[in-house]
């Protein structure tokens, strides 16, 4: 019998902004920021519309860069930043407006679960995303968009609102998605019981 054991997150750590040393982001706020790999994962449409329809504000990619468009890239108001230590991380976020994940609906992302949704829904900050399977367990803790036209609405309504008070509350089941409480159904799996 097989079991599938998910990434856990490290709520305390992403709720931290204990890294003095990490500048604010040097950018016109308010900032929109995403964390990871720039790539063509990232859905340009998403990320063209919400650039056209932001009056103030930037767009700040962060991370390592593997052949991104280059015409997002040439946003007047987006802004790269090379990869980030992770202590400066929770303090980058707790700078972000909105934390988003605009990934396309490729492939690739269908299959993807990735780290930096439960790491964004941790530091408690407003959470846009392109819904994808992965998102969906999450969808009441989140934003999840199906055009370009409603992630930019999304992202603008949460940059001038704030996370909702629904979505704070569904949120507290990250405890359960704890480092410390994966280990605990590991060792369950391993002594043969079930959880």
């Amino acid at each position: 019998l097989a079991k599938l054991l998910t990434h856990g997150v490290d709520v305390e750590f992403w709720r931290s902004d204990f890294d003095s040393s990490s500048k604010p982001l040097e950018a016109p706020g308010p900032h929109v920021v995403f964390w990871g790999v720039i790539d063509r994962r990232m859905d340009s449409a998403s990320l063209r519309q919400l650039s056209h329809d932001m009056t103030e504000g930037t767009i700040v990619l962060i991370g390592p860069q593997q052949d991104p468009d280059s015409d997002v890239l040439a946003l007047p108001n987006v802004r790269t930043l090379p990869t980030q230590p992770l202590s400066a991380l929770p303090a980058i976020a707790q700078q972000a407006d909105v934390l988003i994940m605009p990934y396309g609906d490729l492939p690739v992302t269908r299959a993807m679960q990735p780290l930096k949704l439960k790491e964004y829904l941790a530091t408690g900050k407003p959470v846009v995303v392109n819904r994808l399977p992965s998102t969906d367990e999450w969808s009441d803790c989140l934003d999840a968009a199906e055009t370009p036209e409603q992630f930019s609405r999304l992202v603008r309504e949460r940059i001038k609102n704030g996370i909702p008070a629904p979505q704070v509350m569904a949120r507290s089941r990250l405890q359960r998605e704890s480092w410390k409480s994966k280990a605990e159904v590991l060792e369950e799996v391993l002594q043969g019981g079930e959880s």
